[in-house]
């Protein structure tokens, strides 16, 4: 039998996927994510409405960048062509992570950014969390999936973001997206944000007025992570 040339992607789409549950970040068969390979200009992503506990390695469907299944039997998330316009568009990125965690969601239903409030925020990112507007009416009634992704893009280039910086965002009516170098790390960044979001609904419930968290703190807590002197961790 001649070696399957999408297994790589295919065990790291299961693997990633499977963490979802695992982190509470999913409720039955909600959630997907996908690992690309930029060679081969294909990604693998979970099949539509199959339970975690009933996925394997092979399960994972090949898609190539616009979208066209290229392997699998089964149909690819319902999502797949938002994966699609993120992988086209932002060439730096090796996996996508899409959830309907709790509090992150909550934010996006109700529209908002995330403020920076803390230092467990500024580890991860400089600024507040993103909240893309909510679809128009025509993107809506258009190809929906399709129009995510750029409703995602265009909050980004609107706002003047970069992709490799700020790895999360909410959309706005729906939920969020994350994404890394890696599946694992597309996951890992959507369990941060989940998090976030948490500590972010609790403090404002604990003090309506608070206020950001002020820059030196954020540019302290971000740099010792991630600056050019970055001390987190083990050299």
């Amino acid at each position: 039998m001649a070696p399957n040339k999408y297994g790589h992607i295919q065990q790291e789409a299961y693997e990633a996927n499977m963490q979802l549950p695992k982190l509470g970040l999913v409720l039955f068969t909600f959630g997907n994510v996908s690992a690309v390979d930029r060679n081969l200009q294909v990604f693998a992503i979970k099949p539509s409405g199959v339970p975690y506990d009933e996925l394997s390695p092979d399960k994972m469907v090949i898609v190539d960048f616009d979208a066209n299944v290229v392997e699998g039997k089964l149909r690819p998330s319902s999502d797949t062509k938002t994966h699609a316009v993120l992988y086209k568009h932002w060439e730096n990125i090796g996996g996508i992570s899409h959830t309907h965690s709790i509090y992150a969601t909550a934010w996006a239903q109700a529209q908002r950014d995330i403020p920076i409030y803390g230092t467990t925020h500024a580890d991860h990112n400089t600024i507040d969390i993103p909240c893309a507007l909510p679809m128009s009416d025509e993107m809506i009634q258009g190809d929906y999936e399709y129009q995510t992704g750029f409703q995602i893009l265009n909050c980004f280039k609107e706002r003047k973001l970069n992709y490799e910086e700020t790895e999360m965002i909410l959309v706005g009516n729906h939920a969020p997206f994350t994404w890394g170098k890696t599946a694992a790390k597309a996951v890992y960044n959507s369990a941060v944000l989940e998090n976030i979001a948490q500590m972010a609904y609790l403090t404002e419930t604990v003090n309506s007025k608070v206020q950001r968290l002020k820059d030196s703190l954020i540019k302290k807590h971000f740099e010792r992570k991630h600056g050019p002197d970055s001390y987190y961790g083990q050299s």
